[in-house]
């Protein structure tokens, strides 16, 4: 049905701070918001029953029978489990299965079956069903009747169950799930891996992601709020309906604060099965300013009322902030240039694989803004909706991405078999999902897409974007720069995303194609590395790779490298590394993918040279099955390049970091390099107190300060930093004893009780004096005691095979984890207790509330 835009006079009066309607909006003061959304919205996780068919996770296959989706199949010996859930992060993993995809077997068929009760009093109400992402090929029946499909794993879509529900009666919902279509790169998950949540309304109602709010007029005294709200009449007559919007300031996570602002009535007229575009402004006066480091958010609450009766409620979030994005003087935020300081980041969550968790995800944040990073690119995919919300709330840009594909596939089933039925809908589900996030502020149609060329293919893309939210630059990640600069593609985007090769930058700016044509770094440096490994004269050993941050793929550079690329060409956006965190799946070097081979597409010695390398690889079989791009390991403790990071993303914190451990009783008076990541200008080192000399950075030129001739020698090693002349950070690494104790660290102190809440704990191997002995690796028992239980364990170890759902692990040098929740509804204080062989044991609590 064609949408009628309804703007009435009523709307461009500015009211500010009083109510004006005959049925005032109530307060909302520290209320929270369960949702974004429909008010009447339940939380549908809860109570599941699963059964896998097709391929099993020992390479067996069992056949579906017929008939599951019907209301009277006999389920009753299913698995029973809440969601998200992935089905495959309980592996095993295999060797026979593809590094690229993490070695697990995440290929199959996934039935789940949910009964429930509607009573019958909601035997007038509109049911929906909303699925946050569902991997993949989703078919939806609601008591055997089919609803519907969603093919796209990575996209969040509604379902309508109305005709089908059964008031007072029991109801069953089955989901068929089919990964065995579905192609990746990386570990993609299976299965129900985001929430799902029943949406109740009344025939009369705010539609699907149906409000988009944008804040066109800033000033520091006022700010113009344009909102724009569809209303669906689902009924059988005509309605007369009134429209109301009261703006909140948002408080911590979806607690909404003060109201501060609110909007005259609307009067709408709605058509049967028909609905209505109503239009308002609102003038929000001293209004704060979302920025990175003050993100202040709204919320937004509108009514929807018939014969003066509240029938529908719709929360929404915004945040008042200007976007600019110039050529030649960057990224402005609210007038101010902000440099990128972005990572790469795919969807999975180590240990805990695809399902998603918003303390995990919260703790994988945290880590990032504490490094500097100020931006997140979701590769290459609609992310979890929780990961924008926490961007909203802590101060995060995100450069929001559609494919890793379109219509010419990387991998026989990826997005290219659905993307003329499809890319439409998908671009519009995102879009419309995400537009009034205040975090969201570039959308990117692809990564590396074969089309790259294709000019015809890339404005129709682009132009479906700009129709659906004009108020955001579209890009695309190149890996072909030149290509799609030489053919005009780029002319479509708004702004040029580079994937690694800037050596044509000055070529690029002197084409008046795009002189005005901002550029970014949507992918830079692929830096490779293993924590706690240290190799001397090579960097790839052992599956493993040196951790003194040189190794890198034929396409990648180093992080140093890319900086003097970003203070060459200061008009650059800033950049964006592949990877904040090592992810499941495509283990570069270590794995066989032939995607890589589209890095050199235009140089075919070095694809040559890589195609070789890949097939010797298929012979070898590498046992990794986790990536080493990231800057954090799988498990979340940060490797070197860390510190790398935050020496130069944050040169106003006080830093100063050494590299290698100083244990190689092997290499008495050999020579171990030492390198010292800084925020400082200057540093000294110092081993048992003699100076091995003061080295200097050039601004522009050096971003570490390296010691080439150290011959070891047990002790100490000792680094002051300087900044300015003046003393500005301290930091030291000893020769350690012998493995001798454990200790653990919980990341809190207590946790809700919902399930759903995780603490995370580190266990680190200790010498006598309590400091990490570096490449002990002793195998470790965890257990609990009290209202709680052990989700996984993990050490970052790419090669580990031992299961993540395991209370064994090995330490790997120095460090493991483990992850635990309360009982869900249990009290009381959970211990958490490690111990080893030989080594004295540990133990710490957490308070479950």
């Amino acid at each position: 049905m064609k949408i009628k835009k309804q703007i009435t006079t009523a709307f461009l009066a500015f009211i500010i701070g009083i109510f004006v309607s005959p049925t005032p909006l109530l307060a909302q003061k520290n209320k929270s918001i369960i949702r974004l959304g429909e008010a009447n919205t339940q939380n549908f996780d809860q109570g599941w029953l699963f059964k896998r068919f097709g391929l099993q996770a020992d390479g067996s296959r069992l056949e579906e029978p017929k008939g599951i989706e019907n209301l009277s199949y006999f389920d009753a010996s299913w698995q029973k489990l809440d969601l998200p859930h992935d089905w495959a992060i309980t592996g095993p993993f295999r060797i026979d299965l593809a590094g690229e995809t993490g070695k697990l077997p995440w290929k199959g068929i996934g039935w789940y079956r949910k009964h429930f009760m509607i009573a019958k009093e909601d035997a007038n109400k509109r049911m929906f069903i909303d699925f946050d992402g569902a991997m993949a090929y989703a078919e939806i029946w609601l008591n055997g009747k089919y609803i519907g499909t969603w093919p796209y794993g990575y996209s969040s879509f509604r379902m309508e169950l109305t005709p089908y529900i059964l008031p007072g009666k029991e109801n069953v919902l089955a989901v068929r799930l089919n990964t065995e279509k579905w192609d990746s790169r990386w570990y993609p998950g299976a299965g129900i891996y985001r929430h799902v949540w029943l949406v109740k309304t009344n025939p009369v109602h705010v539609g699907h992601w149906g409000t988009y709010i944008t804040t066109p007029d800033i000033t520091e005294q006022s700010a113009k709020v344009n909102i724009d709200v569809t209303v669906d009449n689902q009924s059988k007559e005509t309605i007369e309906a009134t429209l109301q919007t009261q703006i909140y300031e948002a408080g911590i996570g979806n607690n909404i604060g003060k109201s501060v602002a609110n909007s005259n009535d609307i009067r709408l007229t709605i058509q049967p099965g028909g609905n209505t575009l109503a239009s308002t402004i609102i003038n929000l006066t001293q209004p704060k300013l979302w920025t990175i480091e003050q993100p202040n958010r709204y919320f937004t609450k509108t009514n929807v009322l018939v014969k003066g009766k509240v029938v529908d409620t719709y929360y929404s979030t915004f945040g008042v902030r200007k976007l600019e994005f110039t050529a030649r003087n960057g990224f402005l935020l609210n007038g101010k240039r902000v440099e990128i300081k972005g990572t790469c980041n795919h969807h999975d969550l180590g240990a805990l694989g695809a399902a998603i968790n918003t303390s995990a995800l919260k703790r994988q944040l945290q880590m990032l803004k504490e490094m500097g990073c100020n931006s997140l690119r979701t590769s290459h995919n609609p992310p979890a909706p929780e990961l924008l919300q926490l961007a909203d709330e802590m101060g995060f840009l995100v450069w929001d991405e559609a494919f890793d594909a379109w219509k010419t596939g990387k991998k026989p089933n990826d997005y290219n078999k659905i993307y003329d039925e499809w890319h439409e809908k998908d671009l519009k589900a995102l879009i419309h999902r995400d537009r009034n996030h205040p975090s969201v502020f570039i959308w990117s149609i692809g990564n590396e897409v074969m089309n790259q060329r294709d000019i015809e293919m890339t404005k129709h893309l682009a132009d479906i974007v700009k129709r659906e939210d004009p108020t955001r630059p579209v890009s695309n990640g190149y890996n072909d720069p030149d290509g799609g600069r030489e053919v005009g593609a780029v002319e479509a985007l708004d702004i040029m995303g580079v994937n690694y090769f800037f050596s044509q930058q000055a070529r690029w700016d002197a084409d008046p194609r795009y002189a005005n044509k901002p550029t970014i770094g949507s992918e830079t440096s692929s830096c490779v590395s293993s924590r706690g490994e240290y190799f001397f004269g090579k960097e790839y050993q052992n599956w493993q790779i040196t951790s003194y941050d040189s190794a890198k793929p034929g396409w990648g550079c180093s992080p140093d490298v890319q900086f003097k690329t970003n203070a060459q060409y200061m008009h650059l956006l800033g950049e964006y590394v592949w990877t904040g965190f090592d992810y499941l799946g495509e283990p570069t070097p270590y794995g066989s993918d032939e995607t890589n081979l589209l890095n050199f597409r235009n140089d075919p010695s070095k694809k040559e040279e890589l195609k070789k390398k890949l097939e010797e690889m298929q012979k070898s079989n590498p046992p990794s099955r986790s990536s080493y791009f990231g800057i954090i390991d799988l498990a979340g403790f940060p490797k070197d390049r860390y510190y790398l990071y935050q020496a130069h993303w944050r040169p106003d914190l006080p830093m100063a970091h050494i590299l290698p451990h100083w244990n190689w009783e092997e290499r008495i008076d050999s020579i171990v390099p030492v390198h010292v990541y800084t925020s400082g200008d200057a540093a000294e080192l110092f081993l048992n107190g003699q100076s091995l000399g003061r080295k200097t950075k050039k601004p522009g030129e050096d971003f570490r300060l390296v010691w080439n001739e150290v011959k070891y020698k047990p002790g100490e090693l000792k680094v002051i930093s300087y900044k300015n002349g003046k003393e500005w950070a301290k930091d030291m690494v000893k020769t350690t004893g012998k493995a001798a104790k454990l200790s653990l660290k919980s990341n809190h102190s207590q946790i809700a009780n919902d399930g759903l809440d995780l603490a995370f704990i580190t266990l680190r191997v200790e010498d006598k004096d309590g400091l990490l002995v570096p490449r002990s690796k002793p195998e470790i028992q965890f257990e609990v005691e009290g209202p709680g239980e052990i989700v996984a364990t993990d050490n970052g170890d790419a090669t580990s095979f031992e299961s993540f759902q395991s209370s064994t692990k090995h330490a790997y040098n120095g460090l493991a984890l483990v992850i635990v929740k309360a009982k869900k509804g249990a009290k009381g204080t959970i211990i958490i207790k490690a111990k080893s062989n030989n080594i004295t044991s540990a133990q710490t609590t957490v308070l479950a509330k």
